[in-house]
């Protein structure tokens, strides 16, 4: 699986505005939903939420993979956004948090959901990777880096 195949060139965002771990999953929501028909802003900010309840989805070295599972869409949607400043994301080594990678599978979904959560936390892993991703200007630069990042493999 590739990155490349869950995300599309209109679903990264280098400038997230919000400064804490809510305001940033009902951004993130709200840029889904008007970016995605079937996604509901209201409805996607509340799953994320009560999932982040559970525990955090911030895996350390400033990366969150907030994700969750909707009825209303047929394959996994993705979206990755940018806080160049970082947030308080709750992360396991305690370190803020900039790059928020979000999948929202469909309610039915359970081997390609883990797949992908799998291969975004292992590409994430990689310090350059993660490097040239804060450093990027702009959205099709930091979509490039990703494409770049999945020719590897």
């Amino acid at each position: 699986m590739k990155i490349v195949d869950l995300i599309k060139r209109d679903m990264v965002v280098p400038a997230l505005k919000a400064t804490d771990k809510r305001g940033i999953l009902e951004e993130l929501a709200v840029y889904m939903a008007d970016h995605h028909p079937k996604i509901d802003r209201a409805t996607l900010a509340r799953v994320l939420v009560e999932r982040e309840g559970l525990a955090s989805t911030a895996i350390g070295e400033g990366v969150a993979i907030p994700h969750g599972k909707l009825g209303t869409v047929s394959e996994i949607v993705a979206c990755l956004g940018r806080v160049t400043a970082g947030v308080d994301f709750d992360s396991m080594d305690g370190a803020p948090t900039h790059l928020f990678f979000v999948l929202v599978a469909p309610e039915s979904s359970t081997g390609a959901h883990l797949k992908a959560l799998a291969r975004i936390s292992r590409v994430f892993k990689d310090p350059e990777f993660r490097k040239r991703l804060l450093l990027a200007s702009d959205a099709d630069s930091m979509y490039q880096v990703v494409t770049d990042e999945d020719a590897k493999y």
